[in-house]
């Protein structure tokens, strides 16, 4: 059996692992201010990419209780990484053109659930960088469908935001905004309702 993919790799070692065996690569880009991701991958992405939509296929419908991106039902991520060509032996790389905030999601569900995944360090730009004599391919990819079991999301890994909250309050646990710090000090908030952070959560910008 291969080894389990390390949470983060580089381009290299991606590179080493598309010789060695079968991998999917997904393009995960998503924006703040609203440009489509879609889109961009459309106009050039790392070669056999596929795209997957944050707000369509890793994210449940938004509301007041349950926020902007919850998770998204188990039985919708589960149609979505098999039209993906996602299935449930595969090993999966994620890239996004923003540090990897944005593909981290999406390994991070893959991998709570038990598959292989890990962020491109460095993401496009750095296979860009790595690759200057390939073009990036434009237009859509269309995969071959996978089978991807449908399994509820593991809630031992999961907060409420009643837990976050008290956590932060009373100092049991360390709750960190991984957000920019200008959102992180309410000094900007381009997507949500209310500017700042939950009271007693510390940045890691």
């Amino acid at each position: 059996m291969s080894p389990a993919l390390a949470p983060f790799i580089d381009v290299a070692e991606l590179d080493r692992l598309l010789a060695a065996r079968a991998m999917v690569i997904v393009d995960s880009r998503w924006y703040l201010d609203g440009r489509s991701g879609a889109d961009a991958h459309a106009a050039g992405h790392v070669p056999g990419a596929v795209f997957i939509d944050l707000d369509r296929s890793l994210a449940g419908a938004p509301s007041a209780a349950a926020g902007r991106h919850p998770l998204p039902e188990p039985a919708v991520f589960a149609r979505a990484m098999s039209e993906a060509g996602i299935g449930d032996d595969s090993s999966v790389v994620v890239y996004d053109d923003a540090g990897g905030v944005i593909a981290a999601r999406l390994v991070w569900m893959l991998r709570a659930l038990g598959l292989e995944a890990a962020v491109l360090d460095g993401g496009l730009d750095a296979w860009q960088r790595a690759h200057p004599e390939e073009a990036l391919q434009s237009g859509a990819v269309d995969p071959a469908p996978a089978s991807f079991t449908e399994r509820p999301w593991p809630a031992h890994l999961l907060a409420t935001i009643d837990e976050t909250q008290a956590a932060a309050a009373d100092g049991t646990a360390l709750v960190l905004d991984a957000r920019t710090l200008d959102r992180y000090r309410g000094e900007t908030e381009p997507v949500d309702a209310r500017p700042g952070h939950i009271p007693g959560a510390a940045s890691l910008s």
